[in-house]
């Protein structure tokens, strides 16, 4: 059975769950970094920047789920997205990364949250069919833009 728990930088499967997430970031090419990956995490929960969720199975962390809650300016609501969803290698397809979605959605919700949405890599196809059979969608009209910021460059608008 999973339980999907709110996780804090006091909860005792905090240091699992940072463990995990260097294992996460080392799947998508990120060299492990265990201290560095545990204080980001901790910064990032304790101020309340990301949302966090642990799966647990007999007291083992086997997943995480990270949120963001942004503004929804336009309908005057907000609405979560969520940035992280990891399931260890040995409990994928057996229901911790559902369990984690429904967590997800039903506290969003509850807190009247205007939509949940994500993200995740076109190839990723168990991904998308587990997303697409909870009910997400493919937005379709808009493009994702990134502009990685390289601190030792100036500012490409900043013409003077």
């Amino acid at each position: 059975m999973t339980t999907v728990v709110p996780l804090t930088p006091t909860h005792p499967a905090f240091d699992q769950v940072a463990a995990l997430f260097d294992d996460y970031r080392a799947h998508h090419g990120q060299e492990s970094a265990p201290d560095s990956t545990r204080s980001w995490l901790h910064e990032q929960v304790a101020q309340r920047r990301l949302t966090a969720a642990a799966a647990l199975r007999a007291g083992d962390v086997c997943g995480f789920v990270t949120v963001t809650i942004m503004p929804a300016s336009l309908v005057l609501g907000t609405a979560w997205s969520i940035h992280d969803l990891y399931v260890a290698p040995d409990h994928r397809r057996t229901g911790v990364a559902g369990a984690l979605l429904q967590h997800v959605i039903r506290h969003a919700r509850t807190a009247g949250a205007h939509r949940v949405s994500l993200r995740t890599e076109t190839g990723n196809i168990p991904a998308l069919t587990l997303y697409t059979e909870i009910g997400f969608q493919p937005v379709t009209g808009l493009e994702l833009l990134s502009l990685t910021l390289d601190t030792t460059r100036r500012d490409p608008v900043d013409r003077g």
